[in-house]
């Protein structure tokens, strides 16, 4: 990749490169302050993917986030977004991983999420890291009406947990 990103937790402090980043990847997903509450919220776990600040000003040198909801023993996983510029590069890799991660550490059991039945690469990376589609949100999403492909992955506590490709559901 030759990039060198850090992975690390996002901060509320780190709110406008947040904004605009939605802004390239979403289109305006979430408003400043549903991400202010999101950033703030002890159920809310934020990830994000860092370069060098002079290589990206316009965020800050953030070219990639995410986000779990942590409810009960699931990480509902809200958000992973990858700068237009660097898609294709393994960022959306090393994000999930990181969010799996977070969610193994504090104790979730198993992670889900929804995704856009067209969004063909995100459906790819996700089963990768095992998850399966258990479901589907007609209409789920506003803008377009496209439905929400719901996916489902279990094993996060498990002994022999490991981020492989394609590893089986425990």
């Amino acid at each position: 990749m030759g990039l060198a990103p850090t992975i690390k937790s996002i901060s509320v402090d780190e709110i406008e490169p947040i904004v605009i980043l939605d802004r390239l990847c979403f289109g305006g997903l979430w408003s400043i302050d549903s991400y202010r509450r999101e950033l703030t919220n002890d159920n809310s776990h934020f990830i994000g993917s860092s370069i060098d600040p002079h290589l990206e000003p316009e965020t800050a040198g953030l070219i990639g986030f995410g986000c779990f909801w942590a409810i009960l023993d699931e990480a509902h996983i809200t958000l992973l977004g990858v700068h237009p510029r660097y898609q294709r590069q393994g960022l959306g890799q090393q994000i999930l991983s990181a969010l799996l991660t977070k969610a193994r550490a504090i104790e979730m059991a198993r992670a889900t999420l929804e995704v856009r039945a067209s969004n063909d690469g995100a459906i790819r990376l996700y089963e990768k890291y095992g998850f399966q589609t258990v479901g589907r949100r007609k209409k789920y999403y506003q803008d377009t009406g496209e439905d929400g492909v719901i996916m489902w992955r279990g094993g996060l506590q498990h002994p022999n947990f490991t981020l492989v490709e394609n590893q089986p559901l425990i």
